[in-house]
């Protein structure tokens, strides 16, 4: 059927002297119709969720990149507050709010004033949560305000001891920067590089003395697992992350309990526990009684002979006393027995105090390491619990970690032990 131009079809009238083609409908006829097939059923639609091995592989990538992030954000933080009690204080008494321009240049005037009217905009929609965002500063990119540092450097160097090395780091994060901001895929290569340059960056921004957690991203979940920040299938994993002279640096405090320490006695040489037995740190040392049944039970259990798990004990104990030995101040370093049934090991260091601005990154430096005695398996095999205490833990909360706990045991079982001449 054809409807010509202002015809019956066309409903609009065009005015004289225009015309438009003829509209041709088509219909299709009755043996048209029949010749389509009907299909039976459901219509099969194509599958759009994801199946489980593509929602495994989004959790990886965002594991991956959300630790990346947490690292980045803090390096940012850091930068961005150094930045403003560097610069404010120079340029702000004669440039108001627009100080960030002024300290930009000619260089970075662009980027300046894209910052600003990145600000104007959140603060018509309402993006400001924090009245604290609300400055030209906070909406520079890490590049932008690193580019503010070097331009300044002068004024930088009397709080930053190497500047190559700062600038070496800041280099390593621009590839974790560009794949995280963009959502792309970050490979555990890149995200071991970007932890170790952000580490090392966060130190040197404090002016070399700044001490971060080994881990940041611990302080978000540990809360979650009572002080618990790592979990280890065995004892050469754990050493492997957490050797035993990183878990003694700096130690004020070293309490020990097991079957025979072995952690402590065969990777931590005596010379070594000497010299932290000398700068201070007090030492008191649980071994079951290797003349108890308990250890009769235990070598059972594992199948070894009659008296072997006895000998290694003592030898261990043997090994403490000649370090006690050569001790000018013994009443440091204490040396007991127990003869109850063993249940764990456990090293509970209490760390040095946090000062300066690392202890507000720092809750606590007092750590823990506790396996449990397994039936079938040597304290090498066992899994361990890194323990940080009051990880995570809101401010002004009195709940007890489980540090405090392992500690509270160390105290009950130190109680009814024998002291070792």
């Amino acid at each position: 059927m054809v409807f010509p131009a202002g015809g019956r079809g066309g409903g609009t009238d065009r005015g004289p002297g225009r015309s438009e083609a003829p509209t041709v409908v088509m219909r299709p006829s009755m043996a048209s119709r029949a010749a389509v097939p009907a299909q039976g059923g459901p219509v099969e639609v194509p599958a759009l969720a994801w199946s489980g091995g593509e929602w495994d592989e989004a959790y990886q990538r965002v594991r991956l990149a959300g630790r990346a992030y947490v690292w980045l954000n803090l390096v940012e933080q850091r930068l961005r507050a150094l930045v403003d009690e560097v610069l404010r204080p120079v340029y702000a008494p004669a440039h108001g709010e627009d100080w960030v321009t002024a300290a930009a240049g000619p260089a970075g005037e662009e980027w300046a004033h894209r910052a600003g009217a990145v600000r104007e905009v959140s603060r018509r929609k309402g993006y400001l949560l924090d009245p604290a965002d609300d400055d030209p500063l906070v909406f520079l990119t890490l590049p932008q305000l690193r580019e503010l540092m070097v331009q300044h450097w002068p004024c930088f160097e009397p709080f930053l001891a190497d500047r190559r090395e700062i600038e070496l780091a800041l280099d390593e994060l621009e590839v974790a920067r560009h794949v995280v901001s963009r959502n792309r895929t970050l490979s555990q290569t890149v995200l071991s590089q970007t932890e170790r340059a952000a580490a090392r960056l966060l130190a040197l921004l404090d002016g070399g003395s700044g001490g971060v957690p080994a881990d940041v991203v611990e302080a978000l979940v540990a809360g979650r697992y009572a002080d618990v920040v790592a979990v280890h299938a065995d004892r050469v994993r754990l050493q492997r992350d957490l050797p035993v002279e990183d878990l003694l640096d700096g130690a004020r405090r070293l309490d020990a309990l097991g079957i025979g320490l072995g952690m402590l006695c065969q990777n931590y040489t005596g010379r070594r526990l000497v010299r932290l037995a000398t700068e201070g740190c007090r030492v008191r040392l649980l071994f079951l009684n290797p003349a108890s049944s308990a250890v009769r039970r235990r070598e059972r259990e594992l199948g070894l002979g009659r008296g072997e798990l006895a000998r290694s004990i003592e030898m261990n104990i043997m090994h403490v006393r000649r370090v006690r030995a050569r001790l000018r101040d013994q009443g440091g370093f204490e040396i007991r027995v127990f003869d109850e049934t063993p249940r764990f090991t456990a090293y509970l260091v209490e760390g040095p105090r946090p000062t300066s601005q690392a202890g507000g990154r720092r809750q606590s430096t007092d750590l823990g390491v506790v396996q449990p005695y397994l039936r079938k398996a040597r304290g090498m095999e066992s899994p361990a619990l890194v323990l940080r205490g009051g990880a995570g833990q809101q401010p002004g909360s009195t709940e007890p970690g489980l540090l405090e706990v392992y500690r509270e045991e160390f105290e009950g079982v130190w109680g009814d032990s024998r002291p070792v001449s």
